[in-house]
């Protein structure tokens, strides 16, 4: 139904409202009210356009929509349109979504929180909000980043769409200007072979794409696979092709770049640095996938010398860790990085797990609402990893002491058997990463001395290929030989082909005799190799058991790579919680099908009895049922035995582990420690600022929008309080169970800034009742 005429005030109008199930409502319009939409929102409803509306829905059913969205990504629109009724197309939510900005917006003004980068510099606090006189952290920031391809958007090629809107309010999103600016960076390098940043097998032919990088080094390749050539072709038909995804070690957002026409390039990850180094601390750790090889990258761009500079490092987060190699894993693992404590740095996982469920609303959506629903999303994930906080922390620092309570009985009865100290395993520890991080390389006298063998393997050869050639073709010569004219010689020209064609390979082995004496003589002239070495000689016996090692390393590596690929399929089918008849049942039907794996065990096999003294021989029954990656990593072996070394005996393994588990989760509790009173500190502050601020609001028409944000705030701190205090009680608690003063800060009990002792007083009656309050419970 329409408006009445102007001069009347009241008005009917259509409406829906699932809480009431009203069609029509009138509308009360005093004299002094210009706009029927302001009738509108003070009657609680939001017309669907925002001049002259002939429709309009409650503020509760859009709220509502809002919190099942929140909650539900995969929720969307249509189908909540669909539940409503099947003839509107809802476009109020949009208004609605904007009034909500508009607020927001006016509440960070007056809250002081509209200041560039305040996000990322105060969102999480147990991050960001350093107090006077509290421990140095090694590393001052911890963070986390990677690729997913979930948040697909179909391009829309040449077809018109009515709602072109560009959304721009987002502050995660990084401007495709600012990405393309390490673009042009990378192409400017003179970048060889493969340019993806996605590591491709050996045997696929890929195109080379002047702004990729390959930056995963060669222990990326045993778990990033490349994408067939159809998958490559599916990415034309998409415009943006996924997110790139940072996020501090409490999961709490930090950047967020779109992959346009792309895979997952090394701009993205090398913009998100840029601002890391711009806006962050310094010593901050981060964790990639590909961590290993993209550290080379940083140093070899313009952030190369500021990422230095800042003490800064990049790691592999455990989850990939294990398939990278072990030596990868002696300098990269967390579980081997002194400072990281016991983070796994696995947010960006669970991040993309839960944006899965938006993934089919926002496909197909237009930029706008992609734009729109991607940002809802990335503010309910904060909202929801800042209430967990406190309770992240908490099982933090009870695991922690656990590991310490449990582990430390066991290294002490261990200890005292072996006859060994705390600085013993430390070095051992050391010796351990040297020796790995030494293991297969190759010297250049190792690399001669195999080719020089290899030569005078192919130069015997070709000896007796020469002579038995040149002895075959001597032989043709007939016995009665005398020289004829061609002519006249009837005989010989009948066998003339057969006699070319031994000459051909006579002539083939001669010269190949003599190219390999000239490769022979120009390496011995470079080695100063005096003699031919013999098969008798004790040079050439090393260099053949050298040669045997290497095939044997070279076999294991390939045999490692596969089966690593197929343990990280097994985990994303979730089959480490199926039970052994369906393991065993999945390992039966993997026998049928993984020709691979079995090749290799076979070549690996061969390549284990040519040793001496042979390895044992490994069975496909045994490899298929590997459940962890570490089962691997002592058969890497080279000419240097280590059963002579301490840190290869099992014994001392088991302690050496159980040591540096208590290592990282000591370092967890200092950690936790400062994070803990950092949170406590920024409630208080929060609370005394939220008190001041509401006290100067109160002849304003906005202090109901900004009390009612404080009591949302109230009631999360208060939840992060209770567990706060909770903390405090452990059994084995170290640190100061108590809030601190923040860096940089004057005391507010000096100074006063504009409070008089009543409202202090009232601050700190209410933090101590949430505090007892916490502790009763």
């Amino acid at each position: 139904m329409s408006l009445h005429s102007p001069s009347e005030y009241d008005f009917f109008i259509p409406v829906v409202d699932i809480f009431t199930l009203d069609t029509e409502v009138s509308i009360s319009r005093d004299a002094d009210c210009l706009s029927p939409t302001a009738a509108l929102i003070r009657a609680g409803y939001l017309g669907h356009v925002p001049h002259a509306p002939s429709l309009a829905f409650s503020l509760r059913t859009l709220e509502h929509f809002r919190l099942l969205h929140a909650r539900k990504p995969s929720f969307s629109i249509e189908a909540f349109a669909k539940v409503l009724c099947d003839s509107y197309r809802v476009r109020a939510f949009d208004a609605y979504l904007a009034i909500l900005r508009g607020v927001d917006k006016k509440i960070n003004e007056i809250l002081g929180r509209d200041t560039p980068n305040w996000r990322i510099l105060n969102a999480c606090p147990p991050c960001t909000y350093e107090l006077e006189e509290e421990p140095t952290l090694t590393f001052g920031r911890m963070y986390v980043l990677d690729g997913g391809n979930s948040a697909k958007w179909m391009a829309e090629g040449a077809r018109n769409h009515g709602d072109m809107r560009e959304y721009t309010e987002s502050d995660y999103l990084l401007p495709r200007t600012y990405v393309d600016k390490f673009a042009n960076e990378v192409q400017s390098r003179n970048l060889e072979a493969l340019d993806s940043l996605e590591a491709n097998d050996d045997d696929e032919d890929t195109e080379a794409d002047p702004t990729r990088r390959n930056i995963a080094s060669d222990c990326s390749k045993n778990w990033k696979a490349a994408a067939s050539d159809e998958k490559k072709r599916m990415w034309s038909i998409f415009d943006e092709t996924g997110i790139f995804v940072s996020a501090c070690h409490h999961s709490l957002l930090l950047w967020v770049a779109d992959m346009v026409h792309s895979g997952e390039l090394a701009k993205y990850p090398l913009a998100i640095i840029s601002k890391v180094l711009e806006l962050l601390s310094e010593r901050s750790l981060a964790a990639y996938d590909i961590g290993c090889g993209f550290a080379s990258t940083i140093r070899a761009r313009s952030l190369g010398k500021a990422f230095e500079q800042q003490g800064c490092r990049i790691c592999v987060d455990a989850f990939h860790g294990y398939a990278h190699n072990y030596t990868c894993q002696t300098k990269n693992h967390p579980n081997g990085i002194q400072g990281a404590g016991i983070e796994d740095f696995g947010a960006i996982e669970h991040f993309f797990s839960a944006s899965n469920a938006l993934a089919p609303v926002i496909r197909y959506a237009t930029a706008y609402r992609r734009s729109v629903f991607l940002n809802l999303f990335f503010k309910q994930w904060d909202d929801d990893k800042y209430l967990n906080l406190a309770t992240m922390i908490y099982h933090n620092y009870k695991q922690s002491i656990n590991i310490i309570a449990s582990e430390s009985l066991a290294l002490d009865g261990a200890k005292a058997s072996l006859g060994i100290q705390d600085g013993d395993l430390e070095a051992w520890h050391q010796e351990e990463i040297e020796y790995i991080a030494c293991l297969g390389k190759e010297t250049e006298w190792d690399i001669h001395a195999m080719t020089y063998v290899e030569l005078l393997q192919k130069l015997r050869d070709a000896q007796t290929c020469a002579s038995d050639t040149s002895l075959q073709f001597i032989s043709m010569v007939p016995s009665n030989y005398q020289f004829l004219p061609p002519s006249q010689d009837v005989s010989y020209s009948a066998n003339v082909s057969a006699t070319r064609k031994v000459e051909t390979h006579r002539r083939y082995h001669a010269e190949r005799l003599d190219t390999l004496q000239r490769e022979v003589v120009a390496l011995e002239v470079k080695m100063g190799v005096a003699h031919w070495w013999q098969p008798t000689s004790p040079e050439y016996q090393e260099t053949m058991k050298y040669m045997a090692m290497h095939t044997y390393q070279h076999a294991l590596d390939n045999l490692q790579r596969l089966v690593v690929q197929h343990l990280f399929e097994l985990q994303k089918l979730n089959i480490s919680q199926t039970a052994y008849k369906m393991c065993t049942h999945i390992s039966k039907s993997l026998q049928t099908r993984c020709h691979a794996i079995q090749t290799a065990i076979k070549k690996y096999n061969d390549a284990a009895s040519q040793l001496h003294p042979p390895r044992p021989p490994l069975e496909w029954s045994k490899v298929s049922h590997y459940s962890f990656l570490e089962e691997f990593n002592l058969l890497h072996e080279m000419r240097q035995d280590i059963c002579d070394k301490m840190w290869a005996r099992p014994a001392i393994r088991e302690t050496l582990w159980q040591w540096l588990c208590i290592q990282r989760a000591k370092e967890e509790i200092e950690r936790c420690n400062v994070e803990v009173r950092r949170l406590h500190m920024f409630i208080v502050d929060e609370d005394w600022h939220f008190a001041r601020v509401l006290s100067s609001l109160e002849e304003s028409p906005l202090y109901f929008a900004v009390q009612e944000f404080c009591k949302h705030r109230w009631l999360v701190n208060s939840q992060l309080l209770d567990r706060i205090f909770q903390i405090y009680a452990l059994l084995g608690f170290s640190g100061v169970a108590s809030p601190g003063l923040r860096k940089g800060q004057v005391d507010l009990d000096v100074e006063g800034d504009g409070m008089d002792g009543d409202d202090m007083q009232d601050i700190g009656t209410l933090v101590e009742y949430l505090s007892d309050l916490a502790l009763t419970r």
